[in-house]
């Protein structure tokens, strides 16, 4: 409902965020900032834990990145925020409740999905979405249960981003690094009894186009039990990468080419373990050895060429070469999924909007109260830091629209009603305080240990320490 909202509807504001990760708390941040003490936030997300991918997917060892949540934590503590965790959109609650009850919503619930390769034989056993991977060793609910074949001594990541480098080093981690991180404990032991020795990451593209930041790539080169190995060939630069660097003269693509191919240079320590990364190499088929499970890879080279439209890209040549793994993780990229009552375009992996504002693709008219922001706005791109830019363009079309009185008029003059309604169809949902309960016990955990935590990593475990099981 699209009409002027009086004085005594707008005092406060009510707002629903879905999903309670980057996205969804600079989201708040922004909303709080406006409005103070004139907005009553409720922030929903499916896991019983808030933070999103700052949880369960930045690394086990990059502590100092998920420091990020001490933010958060302060915007949680805002007298107008709630969080209702273990409550899942188009389940426990859905597009027709959060008209009743709310001003706006934001949608910001991300992009869980993994993009696939479309090779024959990526269905084998031992072929995997590095994103599972990173969500088994991170303790996430949804996949504390599944197994890796670590037996094997050769294990392949496709992709050369930031997840397929967090992969590699994770593997190659000694018992001292790992202790020292927040990784799962079953993840910890069966990392401890890995047989992995060999880490081979697959670029498709140069050195120039490599997806990783320069941090991560520089974290390759310091690891304890480790060699980083690059073949000096694959190191340097074609021909137009070269000279489409020399034209631009981007530094930071500057120092990520220099970093490699130092990485090229070095000395080799003889380490344990080593990672190999390999550029202008695809993966274009798994096979097997008459079994379901992945027994290597036939490879081709790659080569750059420039589009019709002045643009870098590779294309396979005649090259081909196999390489024996039983283990192979694809990480190329996030995707997005729908759902249900809001626009989505399944080409972009988006919701469709134009700068947050959500919109109907087939008659181009706005839902008014309908915001989105983060992964699941703009797509999987950027680092944690990028949602806040990208949260406050959404939310300054929010402010815009609710100064102009375009917003929904809640059914319900008592917000009350949320959290009866809410524990009527889930009784097992998590507050902020639930959290703080859950936060302080796995921290207590680690102390006993030495390790900075000792994640939980089921919701039934999470509901017997806050005695409800």
């Amino acid at each position: 409902m699209n009409v002027l909202i009086s004085d005594e509807a707008t005092n406060p504001l009510r707002v629903a965020i879905i999903g309670a990760g980057p996205a969804g708390f600079y989201s708040a941040d922004q909303l709080f900032k406006e409005f103070a003490d004139r907005v009553q936030v409720d922030m929903y997300d499916r896991l019983p834990t808030p933070f999103g991918l700052v949880r369960y997917g930045v690394a086990p060892d990059h502590l100092k990145i998920k420091s990020v949540t001490k933010l958060y934590e302060r915007i949680a503590n805002k007298t107008g925020y709630r969080f209702w965790g273990n409550v899942e959109f188009g389940k426990h609650i859905d597009l027709g409740d959060l008209r009743a009850h709310y001003n706006c919503v934001v949608f910001a619930y991300g992009a869980k999905g993994s993009r696939r390769l479309g090779i024959p034989g990526e269905n084998l056993q031992g072929s995997h979405a590095a994103t599972d991977f990173v969500a088994w060793y991170n303790g996430h609910p949804d996949y504390s249960d599944c197994t890796f074949n670590l037996a094997v001594d050769t294990a392949v990541v496709v992709g050369i981003g930031n997840v397929a480098v967090d992969v590699a080093r994770v593997l190659c981690l000694t018992e001292e690094e790992l202790l020292q991180s927040d990784i799962a404990d079953y993840a910890l032991d069966a990392l401890l009894k890995s047989n992995v020795k060999e880490v081979v990451l697959l670029g498709r593209r140069g050195p120039a186009q490599a997806a990783f930041t320069n941090p991560e790539a520089k974290e390759l080169g310091s690891l304890q039990g480790a060699d980083i190995h690059v073949a000096a060939e694959e190191a340097e630069l074609d021909t137009l990468s070269s000279q489409e660097l020399d034209i631009d003269g981007d530094k930071t693509t500057v120092r990520k080419v220099e970093i490699i191919q130092n990485f090229a240079k070095r000395k080799y320590n003889s380490q344990s373990k080593v990672i190999r990364m390999r550029f202008l190499t695809s993966p274009i088929e798994m096979f097997n050895n008459g079994d379901d499970k992945v027994s290597g890879l036939r490879l081709v080279k790659n080569e750059i060429y420039r589009t019709e439209q002045g643009s870098l890209k590779s294309r396979p040549t005649n090259v081909y070469e196999d390489l024996d793994t039983g283990l192979v993780f694809r990480s190329v990229g996030y995707v997005g999924s729908a759902v249900p009552g809001i626009p989505f375009d399944a080409k972009s992996g988006i919701i469709c909007n134009s700068e947050g504002r959500i919109f109907n693709p087939k008659t181009q008219e706005l839902l008014i109260g309908m915001y989105t922001s983060g992964w699941i706005k703009r797509g999987p791109t950027g680092v944690i830091g990028t949602n806040k830019e990208d949260s406050i363009e959404s939310i300054n079309c929010l402010i815009e629209d609710v100064k102009s009185g375009k917003m929904l008029v809640p059914a319900s003059k008592n917000f009350s009603k949320v959290e009866e309604l809410l524990h009527s169809r889930q009784p097992d949902l998590f507050t902020f305080d639930d959290w703080k309960r859950i936060d302080n016990m796995e921290i207590a955990n680690g102390d006993l240990v030495g390790r900075p935590r000792v994640k939980f990593t089921s919701t039934l475990s999470m509901l017997k320490v806050l005695g409800r099981r």
